[in-house]
């Protein structure tokens, strides 16, 4: 009896030792880790720094630790790829839905549907087998031009920050990595491989970098993606000072860099840089092929080779493998991940919501909307983007959906709606135009205005695409009028329609344009992007059904020359050539550089600084009823003020906290947002909305001591419906 107990308990001491920590799901994370990174060979933790196709990134097989499966983008999961091409898996299974663009989703405002939309995105994630959501962005619209600013949230810092953090919440609680983009200071699609951004450092922490800190703070996000462009010299992918300083060291951030595709240049400068994950070398991140093999990557083989000689130190390789290992045992080898679903109604109704919320109302004369189609016997709508899908093109964040309602399908079911196209635009190609038949322009144009001469009732849906150089990946705006000679179509529709026929005018775009016409016109509705839903959340705008609350997320301009950068000329945007560097230690010297010299004076900053009026202010958006502000007063940090609905309709209300110096020789922007809160009233429902002051909202970077400074002094504090709106103010004394 007692040799079989020595033999049992020698027994399960053995089992013990050969336990495998990293399969337990109860065991701790670091634990986990640690075992697992004990447990592989040399080769094995190269193996899982790079790719091993064009979304997936290896794990161990040896030891049942899984890939990870990566796919675009922020608005919805991309269609299947080929394993190692870009042409299309020809998948019959993976049409999903689209979700309204980020613009959209930072124009509601609104936290709770923001959560909602990480929820039931990475919901679709999930149940396609993925890993790692590539997205959410918050890259800082400075200029109105970015093609890619549709994929952003917008040119203010907090609001970015605070409207990202609940989106990777959710979805990290379903077990789905946010990959959080671009990092850092990818502001422009212009030589975006290729430019050096120049920028103080006092704008590069108040501005560029603190939507990222507060995800990392707030939402601890578990990947981000580093940017192509360079920052001092060097590629942001493989950036010393980014990635491990600031991102690693400063912000004790405990998750994994990947690159952008293409992004890894240099062994040595990946190696040491901060980039854990490196995926799409030798493509441009889109198009481009690879005739080398996964082996070739800077992280691989000539990886391997460095550290095999000393060149580079073990203990460098292992922090990298333990951020990975970190991001597959949250993620693919997490037992709680969500097993999600694909196309369900729940997730329709969500898309409809968000769209709904995000639609800004920036122009209603005489109360004309909502409308009441009853009173019109020939509604005519005009404009491609009426029956145009905008879920596809715009490069990475193009999408394959299950089924899309368009503005016209959507009227037609309401109303007998005749239409005219208007316009054409051509396909959404990645990276060319397609050239259009002058003719055909112009015979749809004249259809449209011959149409327009018997018309009750004109509803224009016009404005951006994603076609090349519109708002897509890889190229900017060319100018900041509305394309494919919408202006000059929407000014003689004005003059051919009868003059009692009202005309309404709905804009889709992730960016601000022009709007020359705006004072002839009687309405204005700018919708962003809303996905699958886009022409039943329209409709239930325009009808009254839902009650516009949508605020911009940007500043709208009357003119391009208006925007803060532009009065800095090229050097400003796109950046110019022709200046002489340094090649960096990995030899290479930029294209170009950018210097963004308006430095803190970014969006809504900027216009007040320089005193210049915009078209629509930074916040701005019109409701079906109204709301009263009054009785704003301070109990110590805490400020308060009532708002009432004096209206006819529930409506929702944003109520935007901005903190500014009184002290105007100061070098502080006039006001900054610091806080908002969104709520919903009853007609003659009254609410008190209450903000707590912290010394966060009073602070500066100082780049004499390269820190955070709690500035003290005489403030001002705002409590408003948008940056415009000084009403009511109250000072405070920050000691």
């Amino acid at each position: 009896m007692k040799k079989r107990l020595i033999f049992a308990a020698f027994f399960m001491c053995t089992i013990m030792a050969n336990a495998q920590t990293y399969l337990d799901p109860t065991a701790p994370l670091e634990d986990r880790v640690q075992d697992a990174l004990r447990r592989m060979t040399l080769h094995e933790k190269f193996k899982v720094l790079h790719a091993q196709s064009k979304f997936t990134s290896a794990g161990v097989p040896r030891l049942g630790i899984r890939q990870l499966n990566m796919d675009d983008g922020p608005h919805g999961v991309r269609e299947e790829l080929a394993w190692n091409s870009w042409g299309t898996a020809q998948w019959t299974n993976d049409s999903i839905v689209a979700f309204p663009s980020l613009t959209c989703l930072a124009a509601t405002w609104n936290r709770e549907l923001s959560a909602r939309y990480g929820h039931v995105l990475s919901e679709e994630f999930a149940f396609r087998g993925k890993d790692v959501l590539l997205g959410p962005g918050v890259n800082i619209a400075r200029t109105p031009l970015n093609g890619r600013a549709f994929e952003y949230m917008g040119e203010d810092p907090l609001l970015a920050g605070e409207m990202v953090v609940p989106y990777i919440q959710a979805a990290q609680r379903n077990g789905v990595a946010c990959c959080l983009k671009h990092f850092v200071l990818n502001d422009q699609e212009t030589d975006r491989f290729g430019v050096n951004v120049n920028v103080s450092e006092r704008a590069l922490h108040e501005l560029y970098l603190a939507p990222y800190k507060r995800a990392v703070e707030k939402a601890h996000v578990w990947a981000i993606m580093a940017s192509y462009n360079y920052y001092k010299g060097v590629h942001c992918c493989q950036n010393n000072e980014l990635l491990n300083r600031v991102l690693k060291h400063d912000w004790k951030w405990d998750g994994a860099v990947i690159s952008d595709w293409g992004g890894a240049t240099d062994t040595r400068q990946a190696a040491t840089g901060g980039l854990d994950i490196e995926m799409g070398t030798f493509t441009d991140g889109k198009i481009k092929e690879a005739e080398f093999g996964y082996n070739d990557y800077y992280l691989a083989d000539k990886f391997e080779k460095l550290v095999k000689e000393g060149q580079i130190p073990m203990a460098v390789l292992n922090e990298k493998v333990s951020r990975v290992l970190r991001l597959i045992f949250r993620t693919s080898m997490n037992r709680q991940k969500a097993i999600g679903s694909q196309c369900s109604e729940a997730h329709y109704d969500a898309c409809r919501s968000i769209g709904e919320e995000g639609i800004v109302m920036l122009k209603n004369r005489k109360s004309l909307l909502p409308l009441d189609l009853t009173k019109y016997k020939r509604v005519l709508v005009i404009g491609e983007n009426a029956v145009r899908s905008l879920t596809q093109g715009g490069g990475s964040s193009e999408l394959k959906t299950l089924r899309d309602t368009s503005p016209l399908e959507a009227l037609r079911k309401l109303h007998t709606t005749d239409y005219a196209q208007g316009y054409e635009s051509g396909r959404a190609i990645y990276e060319r135009q397609e050239k259009i038949d002058a003719n055909k322009q112009e015979q749809l144009r004249e259809e449209a205005l011959q149409k327009a001469k018997d018309a009750d009732l004109i509803i224009f849906v016009g404005g951006l695409n994603k076609n090349y150089q519109q708002d897509c990946e890889n190229s900017d705006r060319q100018s900041y009028d509305l394309p494919f000679g919408q202006n000059d179509l929407i000014a003689n529709i004005i003059k051919q329609k009868p003059s009692n026929c009202p005309i309404v005018i709905v804009t889709f775009g992730g960016n601000a344009y022009a709007t020359p016409w705006l004072p002839q016109v009687d309405a204005l509705l700018h919708c962003w992007y809303l996905g699958s839903e886009s022409g039943t959340s329209l409709a239930n705008i325009l009808t009254g059904k839902v009650n516009p609350s949508g605020k911009l997320p940007v500043t709208f301009a009357k003119r391009l020359e208006d925007y803060p950068y532009f009065r800095f000329g090229k050097r400003a945007y796109p950046g110019i050539t022709g200046v002489k560097t340094e090649p960096n230690s990995a030899g290479e010297v930029p294209n170009s550089q950018v210097y963004y010299d308006e430095d803190i004076f970014v969006g809504y900053r900027g216009f007040e600084q320089n005193n210049v009026q915009p078209q629509f202010p930074f916040g701005f958006g019109l409701s079906y009823t109204t709301f009263k502000y009054g009785n704003l007063r301070r109990n110590g940090n805490r400020v308060s003020i009532d708002v009432t609905n004096i209206g006819s309709r529930k409506g929702k209300e944003t109520v935007q906290l901005y903190v500014g110096r009184a002290d105007k020789n100061s070098n502080r922007p006039r006001k900054e947002l610091k806080d908002f809160a969104k709520i919903e009233l009853a007609p003659g429902e009254q609410k008190t909305v209450t903000f707590d002051l912290n010394d966060d909202m009073f602070a500066y970077f100082s780049e004499q001591s390269h820190q955070w400074q709690h500035g003290k002094g005489k403030y001002n504090i705002y409590l408003a419906s948008s940056s415009a709106d000084e009403q009511n103010r109250i000072a405070y004394i920050k000691d």
